[in-house]
């Protein structure tokens, strides 16, 4: 992975993501005790930042390649980005889902023209068992959610972003926080700051009870999650930090943020209120940490991304009627 990749990618998908922009209110900021900035990936195409990552996979394919299809394996925010991207191509796309994913992401990964193989996720069946083999048997490329150089390098668009968007209101020096999963988003932000904003440091942000990227970076190895499910958070639990993600978020992150779900439904309710924005529970970890772990963040400003909007609506409503 490198910045040349990444600078790449945003070529390619130059004319087809949105630049999404940074916003503010002085309400989280009274919240935060600091400026809070705000960088709305749940407006991206397919409702969150997953959307960068799989254009950039699938059209860095050969079109041979491409043409025979592609697979890949997800809770919901890639699934939809790699088939709407895949999609946009005439390329066929078959998606791994677990047996719990909200329902919202399951119909709308299907309705982006994908077919649905469904894994039982809280039975242990391994998800990259399932792909492997049907990728095998039919010739598709599997495009992973996060431990990908491609898909690093659509994500790692986003940070060329934020460093020229910061430059833009004056901010230099701020930590910039991200929800994190597997670690895609995160070490392309990284990789982006590094080159065009070294005075921001990306930092990854995480539910309680799937903190393994935290846990992690702290020892200085990959540590793993004792589950995979049951959290509100679905869009960021994975089993452990990316074996090529793990590297560049050890090389160039600050130490990872830790909310707990309640903090993640506040942050989505305030996100509503002050930002006019959805956010869905995963997608709202940063912001969370971002308003409510100020003691952890040094400086005037923290810049946090909102990933994901794609929020099923009993959820949303449960977070605006305990905190609206």
């Amino acid at each position: 992975m490198n910045i040349d990749m990444i600078r790449a990618a945003a070529a390619r998908l130059d004319g087809h993501a949105r630049r999404t922009p940074l916003l503010t209110s002085p309400f989280l900021d009274d919240i935060a005790g600091r400026r809070v900035i705000v960088k709305p990936e749940c407006l991206q195409h397919t409702g969150s930042f997953k959307f960068r990552g799989g254009w950039s996979a699938v059209t860095a394919l050969d079109t041979e390649t491409r043409k025979r299809g592609v697979i890949a394996y997800s809770s919901g925010n890639h699934a939809q980005g790699v088939a709407f991207a895949a999609a946009q191509h005439g390329a066929p796309a078959v998606i791994i889902m677990p047996n719990d994913a909200p329902r919202l992401k399951v119909e709308n990964t299907r309705a982006l023209g994908a077919e649905v193989v469904l894994y039982d996720r809280p039975g242990g069946e391994a998800r990259e068992e399932v792909g492997n083999r049907i990728a095998s048997e039919r010739g598709l490329t599997l495009i992973k959610p996060y431990d990908d150089p491609e898909v690093i390098a659509g994500q790692g668009t986003c940070g060329l972003e934020i460093a020229a968007q910061a430059a833009e209101m004056g901010i230099d020096h701020a930590d910039v926080l991200t929800c994190c999963g597997g670690g895609g988003l995160t070490s392309g932000i990284a990789l982006a700051l590094e080159a065009d904003a070294p005075g921001l440091r990306a930092r990854p942000c995480e539910p309680e009870g799937f903190d393994d990227t935290a846990r992690s970076l702290r020892s200085g190895r990959i540590a793993r999650n004792a589950k995979t499910s049951g959290s509100l958070c679905d869009a960021i639990i994975t089993p452990a930090p990316g074996e090529i993600t793990f590297p560049i978020l050890s090389r160039l992150c600050g130490p990872g943020l830790v909310v707990t779900e309640d903090e993640a439904l506040h942050a989505i309710a305030l996100a509503f209120l002050r930002l006019k924005i959805v956010v869905e529970p995963g997608g709202a970890v940063a912001l969370a940490a971002a308003l409510f772990h100020g003691d952890e963040i040094d400086g005037d400003a923290v810049i946090a991304v909102c990933t994901g909007g794609n929020v099923d609506p009993d959820v949303f409503k449960l977070a605006l009627d305990r905190f609206a």
